[in-house]
């Protein structure tokens, strides 16, 4: 297939009339349209506005998606104790298989190929089923809870972690390797140091296998922890080996000079979700400093009750206006920085090679963007249209390791209107 539009091959590299060559599940050839024509004139062609690298959602919770809406207007512990947790508690399987289905479809029609999801304590074979069906690429794990927890989602410890590991054996490099594990503890106060110091066993014994978890988004959070460890959340959870370059940590809005450091010295992923952190009032974090600091950073959408979507183009502009009022400087946080947080930085925290850009020999993660609206007119600088201006209704295609799953508003791999169907009918706890 032959994909051409202005191509964005990275954030630094644009070709105005440009084309995709994909062959399997490869790109082939990525240059000027007319060149490639001549070279490939047996390939299937597709014009688009935009053709660009597919997003990489590098914090989400597809397990929320039917809880959109449900916990507005609360503070981050309430919002979870209160509301999102007891509905996790009360989703069954059927519930836990039509939240994935909902939130990757989402995802899909948005232009985003790549999910880090942070699922549930229970049912989390129903999530991995649904992203091998729907074709998204995904590094994903079922919750660990073992203290200060509700009904309904604390475990024991090592059930916890033996359900873990059956969930590694099981769907560990699924799909081709398009699906991959992450062990997923929720935050250090919902786990004890057994569960911690577990995980990390997990992922040492077990070849490419990362831990995502949550770190000091709320001070109330890190006030709780504190108060358990004596320590700053992310001083406990290096303490306990929950950092390093196979780990991501959403959020990491409150750090102190100190635990920058260690998020440095250790290559730990940040994972940045300005709208929730809006929409929670957690406070902005510092992501010019991680940044500067050499710190991978990646961007999320989080869970829709605390964003409301999962449209990575909506948290593309929320990350760099977020942080431009924050620092009152225009020029901190640029569009560059902000698509390159989107695609090639979230590729690397989510640990897949080759993923992330447009490139010759990588991975064929593609999307189309139209651009045949008011808002791309005129269309000056695609980058920045990306960035400031684009909607997830704006995906015209998606395309995941060569195959097509979003093509003129159809998903290829399941019916989204039943999909839509059921959600509206489905009986969410606690809504």
């Amino acid at each position: 297939m032959l994909l051409s539009g202005t191509v964005i091959v990275d954030a630094e590299t644009v070709i105005d009339d440009g084309a995709v060559v994909v062959d399997g599940d490869t790109i082939a050839a990525v240059g000027e349209r007319r060149d490639l024509v001549d070279r490939f004139p047996g390939h299937d062609r597709r014009e688009f506005g935009i053709v660009a690298p597919g997003v990489v959602g590098a914090h989400v919770h597809s397990v929320q998606s039917l809880g959109r809406g449900i916990a507005d207007d609360a503070s981050l512990l309430d919002w979870l104790f209160d509301h999102v947790l007891p509905m996790e508690a009360g989703l069954g399987a059927e519930g836990m298989r039509l939240a994935a289905e909902l939130g990757y479809l989402e995802c899909i029609e948005s232009g985003v190929t790549t999910v880090v999801d942070h699922l549930s304590v229970a049912h989390a074979d129903e999530a991995f089923d649904a992203a091998v069906d729907l074709g998204i690429r995904a590094r994903m794990g079922k919750v660990l809870m073992d203290t200060e927890s509700p009904d309904g989602l604390q475990e024991d410890t090592d059930a916890g972690l033996r359900e873990s590991e059956r969930l590694i054996r099981e769907y560990h490099g699924a799909a081709d390797g398009r699906i991959r594990y992450a062990l997923t503890p929720r935050f250090a106060v919902s786990c004890t140091e057994a569960c911690l110091r577990g995980c990390r066993d997990l992922a040492d014994e077990y070849d490419g296998v990362r831990i995502h978890t949550h770190a000091s988004e709320n001070r109330d959070e890190i006030a709780a922890v504190e108060k358990e460890t004596g320590m700053r959340n992310v001083h406990w959870l290096d303490e306990v080996g929950l950092t390093g370059e196979d780990v991501v940590l959403a959020h990491c809005v409150h750090t102190d000079e100190s635990e920058r450091e260690v998020l440095a010295d250790t290559g730990t992923n940040v994972t940045y979700c300005p709208s929730s952190n809006m929409k929670l009032a957690s406070g902005v974090a510092p992501i010019p400093d991680y940044l500067d600091r050499g710190i991978t950073v990646a961007l999320g959408n989080d869970g829709p009750p605390c964003n409301n979507t999962l449209d990575p183009f909506t948290e593309m502009r929320q990350a760099s206006l977020l942080q431009k009022v924050d620092a009152l400087d225009p020029r901190t946080t640029p569009a560059e920085t902000v698509f390159e947080m989107a695609t090639l930085n979230g590729a690397e925290a989510a640990g897949f090679d080759r993923v992330g850009a447009l490139r010759e020999g990588w991975t064929a993660d593609v999307v189309g963007v139209d651009t045949d609206v008011t808002r791309a007119t005129p269309l000056h600088d695609p980058l920045s249209h990306l960035v400031f201006a684009a909607h997830g209704d704006d995906v015209a295609f998606t395309m995941v390791d060569g195959d097509v799953l979003y093509d003129d508003g159809e998903l290829l791999t399941a019916d989204a209107d039943d999909i839509r169907r059921r959600a509206r009918e489905f009986d969410v706890p606690g809504a």
